[in-house]
C-alpha cells in the first residue's frame, strides 16, 4: 500500500538542509553586544551585518524551493 503524502523523502531532506542553513546564519549573527561600560566594535563586523543575513536569506529561499519541489510519486501519478 502506497501512502499519499504531500512531501517526498527529497522534500524533507531539503527542508532539513534549509533549516540548518538558517540556523548557521543565526549562529554567525550571534556574539557579545555593547554594554554601558564598554563599546564592542564587533557588532559592526562584516560577518554579523552582511554575511550572516545573506546566509539566512539563502536558507529561507532554500526552504521555499524545498517546499515547491514535486515529489517523484506525484510526477509518476500525473503522467498516468
Amino acid at each position: 500500500m502506497k501512502n499519499n503524502f504531500a512531501f517526498g523523502k527529497l522534500n524533507y531532506i531539503l527542508l532539513i538542509v534549509g533549516f540548518l542553513i538558517v540556523v548557521v546564519g543565526f549562529i554567525l549573527m550571534s556574539g557579545n553586544g555593547t554594554t554601558e561600560e564598554a563599546f564592542n566594535p564587533d557588532i559592526f563586523s562584516t560577518r554579523r551585518i552582511v554575511v550572516a543575513p545573506l546566509v539566512c536569506l539563502f536558507g529561507f529561499i532554500f526552504v521555499v524551493v524545498a517546499i515547491l519541489v514535486k515529489p517523484k510519486h506525484n510526477k509518476i501519478k500525473n503522467e498516468e
